[in-house]
């Protein structure tokens, strides 16, 4: 949304944004010509937070190679009632670092603890304090989080925060969740880390570029086992969607209604 865009609807009045990110709107040019922008925040916070540890857990508990394992047939001939040739740990204990401690961080948080782990957390904007958990540099942060996970807007001090030098910090057995935006990762950085074993796994729910790319390095990840990506749909719940859209019209109610 900006000059090219908007350059020609003389009538516009108000962008009603179907989002929470603003980073796609250009203010300058919307305020000088008097037009309105509304987002959406807190629509998302349940659903974003449940996605979140969808993704940890499918990786955690090898969920990929345990459901090939079944459907493969191989359970079907396995000596005993049970099979645990991938490892995976509890959560219980862990310590699991938060990037971005708005509303939905704040929930993760929370879930996090209520499956006995540590929670620490880094502001990127360096101003937010959040006095129930324990705030760290981002060195810390890296350095001793069995859990990294991104809950953050795309800014200056975000965009390309998790790149090689970061994931170097990192545990090798650590797991990357990226639910935030995109360009926060620099994606060739996150491909060689898995694949080299600098961290131990990823779930990433956004990319730099959406749809993806053909040419994205994370193609080169096929082991789902390592790696798995959803299409940006942790904020898409049935419930979540309704309550986006009602919000929305509700916003459009009142700028008519003022006027």
């Amino acid at each position: 949304m900006n000059e090219a865009t908007l350059s020609g609807a003389s009538h516009l009045k108000l962008v009603a944004l179907t989002a929470t990110g603003m980073n796609n709107i250009d203010f300058d040019y919307t305020n000088s010509h008097g037009i309105q922008v509304k987002n959406v925040a807190g629509y998302s916070t349940n659903a974003v937070a449940q996605h979140t540890f969808a993704l940890l857990f499918y990786v955690l508990h090898r969920l990929a190679y345990y459901d090939n394992y079944v459907k493969s047939g191989a359970y079907c001939t396995n000596p005993g009632f049970s099979h645990f040739d991938e490892k995976f740990s509890e959560l219980d204990g862990k310590t699991w670092g938060i990037v971005g401690m708005g509303a939905i961080g704040q929930r993760v948080a929370s879930i996090a603890e209520a499956f006995g782990c540590h929670v620490i957390y880094y502001s990127t904007s360096g101003n937010h304090t959040e006095d129930a958990y324990e705030r760290v540099d981002f060195d810390t942060l890296l350095t001793t989080s069995d859990i990294v996970s991104v809950h953050a807007p795309l800014t200056e001090q975000t965009e390309h925060l998790m790149n090689a030098a970061a994931f170097a910090k990192m545990k090798h057995s650590a797991i990357f969740i990226n639910v935030g935006r995109g360009p926060i990762v620099v994606e060739a950085d996150l491909a060689d880390a898995l694949e080299q074993g600098t961290i131990a796994a990823a779930g990433l729910d956004v990319l730099s570029v959406e749809p993806m790319r053909e040419d994205n390095p994370l193609r080169r990840i096929k082991d789902s086992e390592r790696l798995v990506i959803t299409p940006h749909i942790a904020w898409a719940a049935v419930e979540t969607r309704k309550r986006l859209m009602e919000i929305i019209l509700q916003q459009v109610k009142e700028f008519f209604e003022r006027r």
